[in-house]
C-alpha cells in the first residue's frame, strides 16, 4: 500500500460526512423509521448478523451517544475528503474512486430518499457489465450511513451492496404482514428449508441472499433502463414534494416500472424460472407497490398450483402498461404545471387525477 494513502483516515473522513448527513436529515424519519435505521447502523457497527438483537438498554444507550455526536456536528458543512496529498469534494465520485481503486475499495456519494445525501465506501468484490451497465459489487462496508439498501444507482452505474443486502432480506423477512407468510414458506421450501424454525433459515440464509443478488441488480437495470417515466420529471417531482404521498407514490410507480418492464426483476425472475425469487417477490410486495401492481398476487396464487410461467408473464405486461398509463399521466400534469410555473397546481391535480381513484388520500 502507498504510504500516501492512509485507509483508517480515509474511512473516519468519510464517516464524518455519514454523520453530518444522518444528523441533518434525522427529523424527517417518523420515530419508527429512525429507530429501525438506527438498529440497522448499530448492527453493521457492531458487526452482528442480522438476526442478532440486543438488550434494549444497550442500544438506547448507543443512540443516545450517537444524538450527543449528532449534537456537536449539527452546524457543520460537509469536509472534502484528503487522500493521497489531495482534497476531492465528497461528491466526487469519479476522482475518489480513481484514488481508491487500486487499493480495492469503491467509494459511493449520492442522493436518496428525500434527497438526503449518502456516502458510503466498501470494497470492491467484483466489477462487470449487465446489459451494457457497469455494475460494481461491493462486500464489507467501512463507511456508510443511516442508507440500508440492497442496491442503488450512481449515475449509470449500479452499485450491489452485498452486507446490507443482508440486513435488508431479513428485515423483510423479520417484519413480514402474516398474509404474506405462505408466499415466503414457499420460497423457503423452494430452497429445501423444510424446518419452519428460525434456526434452519439463519443456517441457509447466506445462500438465499446470494441468490438474490442478480434479482436487487436487475432491479436497477429496469430503472436504469426506463424510458416510460422521464427521469428528470421523476427526479424534479421528489425534489418539489420531499417526504410527501406524492414522492412516495411516484418512486413506488418507478419501482413497479422497473421490475416490469423488458430490462428488469421481474422478467429476469421469469426468464430464469427462479420460483423462490418470485415467491420472495410476491410476499414482500406490499404497501404502494401492492396497491399499484394487483395483477402479481393473482398471478402468483395461480402459479402455486400449476407451476406454468405465462400468467406471471401476462401480469407483468399488464402491469407494465398500467404504470406506464400513471407515468405518462403524472408527466404530463408535471409539464402543464411547469408551464404555468404553479407547484400547487401539480400537487392538486396529482391528487384528484391519480392518487384519489387510488384512494391515497384517506
Amino acid at each position: 500500500m502507498s504510504p500516501l494513502f492512509d485507509s483508517k483516515n480515509l474511512i473516519e473522513q468519510i464517516r464524518h460526512n455519514c454523520s453530518i448527513s444522518d444528523c441533518r436529515y434525522a427529523g424527517s424519519f417518523s420515530v419508527c423509521g429512525l429507530a429501525l435505521r438506527l438498529r440497522d447502523l448499530y448492527k453493521w457497527e457492531k458487526g452482528l448478523e442480522p438476526w442478532v438483537e440486543e438488550d434494549s438498554s444497550v442500544l438506547l444507550e448507543w443512540i443516545g451517544k450517537k444524538e450527543d455526536e449528532w449534537g456537536e456536528l449539527e452546524e457543520q458543512e460537509f469536509a472534502g475528503i484528503s487522500v493521497a496529498r489531495k482534497t476531492y469534494d465528497p461528491f466526487d465520485v469519479e476522482g475518489l474512486n480513481a484514488i481508491v481503486a487500486p487499493h480495492g475499495l469503491f467509494y459511493g456519494a449520492g442522493y436518496v430518499q428525500g434527497l438526503k445525501p449518502s456516502f458510503l465506501l466498501a470494497d470492491l468484490l467484483e466489477a462487470r457489465q449487465v446489459e451494457g451497465l457497469p455494475v460494481y459489487v461491493l462486500g464489507r462496508e467501512h463507511a456508510r450511513d443511516l442508507l440500508t439498501v440492497p442496491a442503488l444507482s450512481q449515475g449509470n452505474s449500479i452499485l450491489m451492496r452485498k452486507e446490507s443486502a443482508r440486513i435488508f432480506l431479513w428485515n423483510l423477512i423479520f417484519f413480514l404482514k402474516k398474509s404474506s407468510r405462505e408466499a415466503l414458506q414457499f420460497a423457503l421450501e423452494t430452497y429445501g428449508i423444510l424446518d419452519h424454525q428460525p434456526q434452519a433459515l439463519k443456517e441457509n440464509f447466506a445462500r438465499i441472499c446470494e441468490d438474490e443478488v442478480e434479482d436487487y441488480i436487475y432491479h436497477e437495470v429496469g430503472e436504469l433502463k426506463d424510458t416510460d417515466f422521464d427521469r428528470e420529471v421523476w427526479r424534479d417531482l421528489i425534489a418539489a414534494f420531499p417526504y410527501t404521498v406524492i414522492e412516495f407514490f411516484v418512486r413506488a410507480l418507478k419501482d413497479i416500472l422497473a421490475d416490469t418492464n423488458d430490462f428488469g426483476k421481474l422478467r429476469y425472475i421469469i426468464q430464469q424460472r427462479k420460483e423462490a425469487s418470485l415467491a420472495l417477490y410476491a410476499a414482500f410486495l406490499d404497501g404502494l407497490r401492492g396497491m399499484l401492481f394487483p395483477e402479481l398476487a393473482e398471478a402468483f396464487t395461480a402459479f402455486k398450483e400449476t407451476r406454468q410461467w405465462q400468467p406471471v408473464q401476462e401480469a407483468r405486461l399488464s402491469g407494465y402498461r398500467a404504470a406506464r398509463e400513471r407515468a405518462e399521466l403524472v408527466t404530463e400534469i408535471y409539464r402543464i404545471g411547469k408551464k404555468k410555473e404553479d407547484r400547487d397546481w401539480i400537487a392538486k391535480e396529482i391528487e384528484k387525477t391519480v392518487l384519489g381513484p387510488l384512494g391515497l388520500l384517506k
